[in-house]
């Protein structure tokens, strides 16, 4: 366990902005999501009841990551979604097939180059609201009608 304080204010992404990128992930069963900063689990919640998959929340908060737990048990999915107190920056997602991001500008850019190095050819990271800079996404999708304005991200590891 980190005793590391968040880098950023827990900020949930707004209901439309997950199902769009839950659609934009296309996940199968198959997929291990790793959602980093995960506050209180809602797309891994979702994402385990609407496709079945298995996810990993890392989240400093540990106030945040007892509620998503009690939330994904409410749900029926504990089995499948767990929830760690890490340091993401210390925190191997080898096993993720799609990683979920909703950081600050800079920390994507911090967290670059570890995805380069876990993550294998064909998998997913997607953001909501901030790119990567220099790095150009596959594709973009902005959600004007949504709770707030959004925007979604995502790239495919080539």
């Amino acid at each position: 366990m980190s005793e590391r304080k968040p880098d950023i204010a827990y900020i949930p992404t707004p209901d439309d902005a997950v199902e769009v990128m839950l659609e934009l992930a296309q996940l199968c069963a198959e997929d291990v999501v790793y959602d980093l900063g995960c506050g209180d689990g809602r797309f891994l919640i979702r994402a385990a009841e609407g496709y079945g998959c298995s996810g990993v929340g890392i989240d400093l908060d540990g106030d945040r990551l007892t509620e998503a737990q009690i939330r994904a048990n409410q749900a029926g999915v504990g089995d499948r979604v767990t929830f760690i107190q890490q340091d993401l920056f210390e925190t191997d997602f080898r096993p993720a097939t799609v990683v979920i991001l909703y950081l600050l500008p800079h920390l994507n850019l911090k967290l670059r180059p570890q995805l380069f190095q876990q993550l294998q050819k064909g998998d997913r990271i997607l953001s909501h609201q901030f790119d990567m800079d220099d790095w150009p996404p596959q594709q973009v999708i902005h959600l004007p009608h949504s709770e707030e304005e959004s925007t979604v991200y995502l790239w495919v590891m080539t």
